[in-house]
């Protein structure tokens, strides 16, 4: 990560190791050396000089990726910083994010690039993986390069925060990311269907006056990508699905061998339009919240694997931004230091995944999909390790929060599951008081 001096053996001793990329789930010793996995699994005596760890009675895992998240640096610093967003990661248990382009500039270039890298290694939290954008300035004409973005760094592609109109753009895009086996990530939305929509179209919408935005406006673009992959042979893959039709039409892609894949943020599988009530601009997001038929949908793709991982769409936004009317307040809220919690009390605890299921979608399968290191603990891969209470109580905070952001729908909400200390490259760069 960063150029300290090597830091000394790490052991994490006693914990419950659950570790899906090997089929691993056993009590043992998890011991770091020279930055990387030395061993994940039975109990070992402790080496000379040993930094020890005490994790018994809690969960060991290869640490967590997001990999949707928003930075804001370069350009709106105010609301978060590379460093602040890191810091507010590792505090959630990720070790590495992958942070969106639509910054001021626009990080379309290997420069920008570059920068949001440089400015990830000099914060020294979690690892910082950035996005290249698909289209110069994401203005959906020009396709950026690729080959020089992927130089600097970039491990996916996207202009997340608005769709790709044009589908020959996005057939292009398919086949170059394909020539760097990279990912385009797709933000899906019919704007002629969508635009000065606020919320879901349905009863709450009619109830609060306010212009909703149909299911169908997600499910154009996905079925749309999905067929342009299946003619490219380009990996496409889905971000923040919000509908059952979404999910269904994922599962007729990946049924017929197209190259596929989707991630459902923590929000999406947790709260419904209801939490738009009383015009809680919090709770404002795009894609918007939908019914429970919706968040049941998405829990099913989650546990039958047609959804492959879980993000947070972290996006942080000035208390001002969020005090608007409805209508006219941004879209998103701050996620990574409620993640772990959310998905814990509505996946795990009430049966929806199993702990290797929910590890497995927050960290082996986000590595696998984005081609990133870490998402294991076998022996030699970064020593990159996520420890969490998975039966921790706690209640939200916002004023707690690492992150600049505090736009949250979660605060005063008390939730089960809490990251106790999070390892990068064998330094514990995050340890709850």
């Amino acid at each position: 990560m960063s150029s300290h001096t090597q830091s000394r053996d790490l052991l994490l001793r006693g914990g419950r190791i659950v570790d899906p990329s090997q089929g691993l789930d056993v009590v043992g010793d998890v011991l770091v050396r020279n930055g990387v996995i030395e061993h994940a699994g039975s109990a070992i005596g402790t080496p000379d000089g040993a930094e020890v760890v005490d994790v018994s009675g809690l969960v060991v895992a290869p640490g967590l990726l997001d990999v949707h998240i928003h930075l804001r640096e370069p350009g709106r610093e105010d609301v978060e910083t590379v460093a602040t967003g890191a810091h507010s990661a590792v505090a959630g248990g990720f070790t590495g994010v992958a942070a969106m382009p639509n910054t001021k500039p626009v990080t379309d270039n290997q420069a920008t690039v570059g920068f949001v890298k440089r400015q990830g290694e000099a914060a020294g939290f979690a690892r910082v993986y950035p996005y290249g954008a698909i289209s110069l300035g994401q203005k959906g004409e020009t396709l950026a390069e690729f080959g020089e973005m992927v130089q600097a760094g970039a491990v996916a592609f996207s202009d997340d925060g608005r769709p790709v109109e044009s589908a020959q753009l996005m057939r292009t895009a398919l086949e170059y990311a394909r020539a760097f086996n990279v990912p385009v990530a797709e933000h899906c939305e019919d704007m002629t269907l969508a635009r000065g929509g606020s919320m879901n179209e349905g009863l709450m919408s009619a109830k609060l006056g306010l212009k909703g935005i149909p299911a169908e406006a997600e499910e154009i673009y996905v079925i749309r990508d999905i067929l342009l992959a299946k003619r490219t042979g380009g990996h496409i893959h889905m971000c923040h699905l919000s509908t059952k039709g979404s999910v269904e039409l994922v599962r007729w892609g990946k049924e017929r061998g197209i190259n596929v894949t989707a991630e459902v943020c923590s929000h999406h599988i947790s709260l419904t339009e209801a939490a738009v009530d009383g015009y809680n601009t919090n709770a404002k997001m795009n894609p918007p919240l939908r019914t429970q038929e919706d968040i049941d949908a998405l829990q099913e793709g989650l546990a039958d694997g047609t959804i492959d991982l879980l993000v947070t769409d972290h996006a942080p936004h000035h208390y001002d931004e969020k005090e608007r009317e409805f209508a006219d307040a941004p879209n998103g809220i701050v996620g990574l230091e409620t993640a772990l919690g959310v998905n814990c009390t509505y996946l795990l605890h009430r049966g929806v995944l199993t702990l290797s299921q929910m590890i497995d979608a927050m960290s082996c399968k986000p590595a696998k999909v984005f081609h990133l290191p870490g998402g294991t603990l076998t022996r030699g891969a970064i020593g990159d390790v996520s420890v969490f209470d998975p039966n921790k109580k706690w209640t939200v905070d916002p004023k707690q929060f690492k992150s600049k952001g505090r736009n949250t729908p979660y605060g005063g909400h008390e939730l089960t599951g809490q990251t106790l200390l999070t390892v990068v490259g064998g330094r514990v760069v995050y340890r709850l008081a």
